[in-house]
């Protein structure tokens, strides 16, 4: 059976969602995070070095990162190509946004959490509104500009489809969905209201709603 490597706070949502889609069984090993320095236990490092979640491990196989385990698991589980084009446009599609998802989009919102983060660290009173105006100048001149035509993009993308490589649901979809549920809970997104009905139907998703109902 399936273990997936879950550390608290990670990104383990997506190989479990597409997991119940792929009615794959599966086991959840949980690792706390190290309170000071916030890092993964030895524990998790033993199964993989870098101590990241997601991490799973199928018999002897370990496979990390999330886009490698979809990868994985579609060429093992996915025998009826169902949640993976196999040829043409929706075939390029599908890699694109499997890729887009942590190399474009997701290292923006990290950067955006972080910059707001920073002016709620302890830090001398005097200190603390020159950290807010830093971060906030940054936010509004770097971050911004990169993360709105992104978002523009994939809301463009949506018009005309159901989902991100046409009328099914695809392993694309299901990378795509965690950044874009975080973006949700960052940036305004009244302005995009394809991916705020693209959200709404992950929701709906049946085998999400089971790994949301087992939090």
């Amino acid at each position: 059976m399936i273990k997936v490597h879950h550390l608290e706070r990670s990104r383990s949502q997506r190989v479990l969602w597409l997991l119940e889609e792929l009615g794959v069984g599966y086991t959840i090993v949980e690792y706390k995070r190290d309170p000071i320095t916030f890092s993964g236990p030895e524990s998790l490092k033993a199964i993989h070095p870098l101590g990241k979640s997601p991490v799973i491990t199928d018999g002897d196989i370990t496979i990390a990162e999330t886009g490698a385990i979809i990868e994985y698991l579609l060429d093992q589980y996915d025998t009826e190509n169902r949640l993976r084009p196999t040829s043409g446009q929706a075939l390029l599609d599908y890699r694109y946004w499997l890729h887009f998802a942590e190399g474009s989009l997701m290292p923006l919102l990290v950067m955006k959490l972080v910059l707001m983060k920073v002016p709620e660290n302890p830090m001398p009173f005097f200190i603390k509104p020159i950290a807010k105006m830093l971060m906030g100048k940054i936010q509004e001149n770097f971050i911004a500009p990169r993360l709105e035509p992104q978002l523009s993009f994939i809301e463009h993308t949506l018009s005309d489809r159901t989902w991100f490589v046409g009328d099914t649901l695809s392993g694309a979809d299901i990378q795509m969905s965690f950044p874009l549920i975080v973006a949700g809970g960052r940036v305004d997104l009244t302005n995009y209201p394809n991916i705020g009905r693209y959200l709404k139907q992950i929701e709906q998703q049946s085998a999400y709603q089971k790994i949301v109902d087992r939090g």
